[in-house]
């Protein structure tokens, strides 16, 4: 019983972030536009997370920043891709590089740290102090975790029950038919990105001051594409998707507990490679299921 409490909290510690990623990201691929930047975006609001947190001594805090610089590299992305006409996978590329670099940079040119830094701030934990039973395990989820079932049902309502969602619907399906009936198709593709901005530094900081209460250097390690899988997976619906995360967070967990009850029989490497190479085969997937709709 212990292990299967363990593999569930697991599961729910892995999948935080996807989700979070996964639901903000339909924002923006239902305005028609493949955000490669997210995989940037979450590593930018780990970084920030910690760094603004540690200093102003608020995970409050540092989870605000985390927000506003992605707001501000969200708005960076829709001028590259809006006003300059770059393509949206490269420009998401170059977001991601940036973000990599950048982080690494700033950690050691600010902190004199390399690799990683600590924080001395994490979002609470509603569930704490509890010993024994199945509370004793989700006393380490972060209050991001509890709260992500809103978070997702909120996703649902803007995009398939609000005016924005039907905007970015029109703009992302029908974009001729959208600028024939006066929908501003470059405003609205910004308000999908901004939101995308927000789960992604949402995601970023559970990373860092949730789950742990540290930053290391690409600690996203691809959650930001399996994200955009998610989201494939999930027909762009956000329920879907959200089930879809907790899907590749039940891959991780179950990666975990075979490297842990393995002793060392099965490399390593095998385990860690296992999410990418699912990750992999549903993209694989979804694209034959898409086409096959398309035909008939």
């Amino acid at each position: 019983m212990e292990l299967i409490d363990q593999f569930v909290v697991t599961m729910l510690r892995s999948s935080t972030p996807i989700i979070l990623a996964a639901v903000a990201g339909l924002f923006a691929i239902r305005a028609g536009v493949f955000h490669l930047g997210m995989e940037g975006l979450m590593l930018a609001g780990a970084f920030t997370a910690v760094a603004v947190g540690t200093v102003a001594g608020s995970v409050w805090i540092g989870l605000a920043a985390a927000i506003v610089v992605c707001l501000v590299l969200s708005v960076l992305y829709w001028i590259l891709i809006d006003k300059f006409r770059a393509d949206t996978v490269i420009a998401g590329l170059g977001l991601t590089a940036l973000c990599v670099g950048g982080t690494a940079f700033l950690m050691q040119a600010i902190f004199n740290q390399r690799g990683s830094m600590q924080s001395s701030v994490r979002l609470p934990r509603p569930v704490s102090g509890v010993n024994d039973g199945l509370l004793a395990f989700v006393s380490e989820l972060s209050v991001m975790t509890w709260v992500l079932p809103i978070l997702v049902v909120l996703g649902w309502i803007l995009l398939t029950r609000s005016h924005l969602g039907l905007q970015i619907a029109a703009v992302g399906e029908y974009p001729y038919g959208a600028e024939a009936s006066g929908v501003n198709q470059s405003r609205v593709r910004l308000h999908a990105i901004l939101i995308t901005g927000v789960g992604c530094a949402l995601a970023g900081a559970q990373l860092s001051v949730g789950d742990l209460s540290a930053f290391t250097e690409n600690m996203t390690n691809g959650r930001g594409f399996i994200a955009l899988a998610a989201m494939l997976f999930g027909a762009r619906s956000p329920l879907y998707t959200a089930l879809a995360g907790l899907f590749f967070g039940f891959a991780d967990a179950f990666g975990i507990l075979i490297q842990i009850r393995a002793d060392g029989s099965i490399p390593r490497q095998f385990v860690l490679m296992a999410p990418f190479v699912i990750t992999i085969v549903i993209v694989a997937l979804s694209s034959s299921i898409g086409r096959r709709r398309r035909r008939f």
